[in-house]
């Protein structure tokens, strides 16, 4: 009778063994999959939103260029449009940007140029709109100008506390004259929205230039701190 007992104890033993092992072997599979699934989200979800961007974006500019197209054609001739051919909006964009900048560097188109600012000026708020959006774009797109191009970081709102920002130029205001220090001008963009944030002034001595690009101290602001440029590299 002990004998049975035993045996039939062991078995128990066994089979809860056994039962543990399947259970163990399960978890696992599930785990693999689920992480099989976040990878292929993590892999798949910014090439696909990207696209759909570009997409959507080439498609409202084909549409947009059919539908000038279409009311420059008089209606009689209607009919030998073609329908919208994918990218066209953007080549005859890019083009047309092409043969504008042409055209603004040539003396006619220089001429042409300074009368329509001439003239823009003249108008009371429209002219201080046209001042503002033309002294943007042109630091941005000059290729002469540092503005926006070097990541700085310094201690702010107090010691101790470091935020990274954008160095926009070297102050030449009143700022400099009443603090009796060499002051720079440092755009602070805000988390998770970079196009978003404010403009500080800063003693030259209190900024330390660091080695990243601009687009790598972007994607660090933007992510909140989880994506950093040295894990990056590594990677």
């Amino acid at each position: 009778m002990n004998d049975v007992k035993e045996r039939a104890v062991r078995i128990k033993e066994i089979r809860k063994k056994i039962h543990e092992k399947e259970k163990a072997v399960f978890m696992r599979l599930g785990a693999k999959i689920r992480a099989y699934f976040f990878t292929g989200i993590l892999v798949t979800a910014p090439v696909a939103i990207t696209l759909y961007l570009a997409y959507k974006f080439v498609m409202w500019t084909d549409v947009s260029v059919y539908k000038l197209i279409d009311g420059l054609v008089p209606q009689e001739y209607a009919e030998l449009v073609p329908v919208t051919i994918p990218g066209l909006g953007i080549i005859i964009m890019l083009l047309t940007f092409i043969l504008v900048g042409m055209f603004a560097a040539g003396f006619v188109g220089r001429f042409f140029l300074k009368l329509g600012e001439w003239m823009v000026y003249k108008m009371p708020l429209i002219s201080s709109v046209y001042s503002l959006l033309k002294q943007v774009f042109e630091t941005f797109l000059s290729s002469k100008n540092d503005s926006f191009k070097q990541v700085v970081l310094f201690e702010y709102p107090r010691k101790g506390i470091w935020i990274y920002g954008f160095l926009s130029g070297e102050n030449k205001s009143k700022v400099s004259e009443v603090s009796g220090e060499e002051m720079l001008n440092v755009f602070v963009p805000t988390t998770p929205n970079p196009t978003s944030g404010f403009l500080v002034f800063v003693p030259k001595k209190e900024v330390t230039y660091v080695e990243m690009s601009v687009e790598d101290a972007l994607k660090f602001i933007i992510s909140c701190g989880v994506v950093s440029p040295e894990e990056k590299k590594k990677k």
